[in-house]
Formats: structure tokens, C-alpha cells, sequence
């Protein structure tokens, strides 16, 4: 058996033994456990507190705060780790991120686009959403199974002919691990989460039909520099819009009484 039909059953190996569906139903491939899914989270967040102010406003972060309880109260017990931390850093980006294990950052310039409390769920609702339908894991994934096959091959190329591409594959390696959970999300991922982060805001008493309003506010604050859909790995705006409209008409109403979380 050559090396090249050795490479390819290892991935293909690879693939089935690590075989998962979102919660969405979409096929995805898992290669790493929660447990490591959650340090890699925990160190990057430790490392993000030490690169970013963090605010200090009390009414902000007991803004930011409240609707973040409010969301995660209503996702399913994790097994990696039992609390959300929620960290609000003073920054202008208009962003906001969740991590594995539990940590949540927001940037005090998405309050200046997110200007309620449901337009800010529908942020955190979107960002818990990658955690829950594990799209770090699954980028990760992806990114190791690459990774592996250019190593296999290097035993069919010979290590003479592949050894100038050794360190700059180990290093982009080593970068994804460090900084992977960081990267941004492709457009299947993205879509999928501003589902999930709608049910999961609508299940916490947040006003879906605000999500609309909040990706209104995102498009004029883009000024149009926003790239064509087809050059972005994010939705565009108005299809992001149209799909969030088409899931809010089959929304069933909420039980949870109303958060009241006010900066």
C-alpha cells in the first residue's frame, strides 16, 4: 500500500470515527473533547483580559450583565464547565463574542449599535450560539484534519522536498490552537447561529422582531464597506435579515416573563 492510499483512509478514518450533527442537524466534524475545547477557551479569554481594557462602568456592566444571565439561564447544563463569565471590555469595535467554557466578551462600541436590551440579546444570543452548536470545535477540526493531511503527505513527497513547509505548517498550527477560537466563522456557521440565537433571546422574553432592527443598525453602521456576500464569510445584511424574518413568523410565544435590563 502506498503512502498516498495510507493518508487517505487515515482522513477518511478520521472523518467517520469523529462524525457529529448540530443542533440544527447539520453534519459536522468533532475531533476534540469539550474538556479541551473549554481550556483553549478559558486561556484565550485570560489572554484577551490582559490585551484589552476592561470597563469599569458599573451601570454598563450590570447592563451587559443582566441580559446575559437572562440568555444563558435558558441554555442546557454544560458538562465542561458550570458558569458564564461575562467581561465587558472598552473598546470601539462593534462586536461581541462567546468562547468555549463559558466566557463571554462585549465590546462597549456594539452598545453604541445594539441600542436596547433585545438588539444586545440578539448579539449574545448569536455568539452563546457557536458555543452551543460547537463551531470552534468544528473550524478546529477542519483545520487539524488539513494540517494532518500535508504531514502524511510529507512522507509521499519526501522530507527533503517538503521540509521548507514543515515550520510554517506547524507554526499556522500552532497559531490555530492559540488563537483559532478567535477566527471568523463561515457563513453556514454564522447563519446557523443567528437561528439558534434567536430561539435562545425569544425563549428568554426578548423581542425577536428587534433582530431585524438590530441587523438595520449593523448595515448603516458598516457605511456600506461591507464586502459583496459572495467575498465575505458572513451573510449579507439583507439576507441575514430575510432569514430572521422567515424564523420569527414560526417562533412559538414565550413563556419566560420579560427581562427589564436597563443601562
Amino acid at each position: 500500500m502506498n503512502n498516498k492510499i495510507k493518508a487517505s483512509l487515515i482522513l477518511t478514518c478520521l472523518s467517520l470515527t469523529a462524525c457529529s450533527s448540530s443542533p440544527t442537524g447539520r453534519n459536522q466534524l468533532i475531533l476534540f473533547s469539550d474538556q479541551d475545547m473549554s481550556s483553549l477557551g478559558n486561556s484565550s479569554f485570560e489572554q484577551l483580559k490582559t490585551e484589552t481594557p476592561i470597563s469599569k462602568d458599573v451601570k454598563t456592566n450590570a447592563y451587559v450583565q443582566c441580559v446575559a444571565t437572562a440568555i444563558t439561564a435558558y441554555v442546557p447544563k454544560q458538562q465542561s464547565f458550570s458558569q458564564w463569565e461575562v467581561v465587558v471590555f472598552e473598546s470601539d469595535q462593534v462586536n461581541a463574542f462567546a468562547l468555549p467554557g463559558g466566557k463571554i466578551g462585549v465590546y462597549t462600541g456594539l452598545l453604541k449599535v445594539a441600542v436596547n436590551q433585545d438588539q444586545l440579546a440578539t448579539v449574545i444570543g448569536h455568539e452563546v450560539a457557536h458555543v452551543l452548536a460547537d463551531h470552534s470545535n468544528e473550524r478546529l477540526s477542519q483545520s487539524q484534519i488539513a494540517n494532518a493531511g500535508l504531514q502524511i503527505t510529507d512522507v509521499a513527497l519526501g522530507a527533503s522536498e517538503y521540509s521548507q513547509y514543515r515550520g510554517l505548517t506547524m507554526a499556522a498550527l500552532g497559531v490555530g490552537v492559540q488563537y483559532g477560537v478567535l477566527l471568523p466563522y463561515g457563513r453556514t456557521q454564522e447563519s446557523e447561529a443567528d437561528i439558534l440565537g434567536l430561539e435562545l433571546m425569544a425563549k428568554a422574553g426578548f423581542a425577536p422582531k428587534q433582530s431585524i432592527d438590530l441587523w438595520k443598525n449593523m448595515a448603516k453602521a458598516s457605511g456600506g464597506n461591507t464586502p459583496p456576500e459572495l467575498l465575505s464569510t458572513h451573510p449579507s445584511h439583507s439576507t441575514r435579515i430575510q432569514d430572521l424574518t422567515n424564523k420569527i413568523s414560526k417562533l412559538p410565544a414565550s413563556t419566560a416573563a420579560r427581562p427589564s435590563c436597563q443601562i
